[in-house]
């Protein structure tokens, strides 16, 4: 898939498509798909908090991937990795699974690892799901803000280089 797959998703189903790019983006394991540049490009089209809204949902639902790999996965996870997932699950319960979660949404970094790691020691979906969609909100409408405030700034800017 490339990016105007990705946009073409946009332009024909507005919020919609942003919760599909989102979903499509987040639901493959290990592997970066280009919904984040789309999601900054979409405010600048559509309103940014209803974008970051669209596209957190759709990113937590595809996170579920992570999760279901972890959950039915678990033996072979847990007979590999042990010692990391004992330690893991020392510091979800020294500091709240939950706000270690979201937190960890929050940010661009890698989060199916966490999905999977949620999934493998059975940690309640419904709050998984929940503390990943606080985080992805926030995040995703930070990165549609900074699109909508900055997109002609870019635009501007790589015109000039050509």
């Amino acid at each position: 898939m490339n990016l105007d797959f990705f946009l073409m998703l946009l332009e024909a189903y507005g919020y919609l498509g942003v919760l599909l790019v989102s979903m499509i983006g987040s639901s493959t394991i290990f592997l970066p798909l280009p919904s984040i540049a789309v999601i900054f490009a979409a405010s600048s089209l559509l309103n940014p908090v209803l974008v970051g809204i669209f596209s957190g949902l759709g990113s937590t639902i595809g996170e579920g991937t992570a999760y279901a790999l972890g959950f039915g996965g678990e033996k072979i996870i847990e007979k590999r990795w042990k010692k990391d997932i004992a330690k893991l699950e020392q510091l979800f319960a020294r500091h709240g699974g939950f706000f270690m979660i979201m937190f960890l949404a929050m940010t661009p970094l890698p989060f199916d690892i966490i999905g999977i790691f949620s999934g493998t020691v059975k940690y309640p979906f419904k709050k998984f799901f929940l503390a990943t969609l606080i985080g992805k909100i926030v995040l995703h409408t930070v990165v549609a803000l900074a699109g909508f405030y900055s997109i002609g700034w870019v635009l501007e800017t790589f015109a000039s280089f050509s």
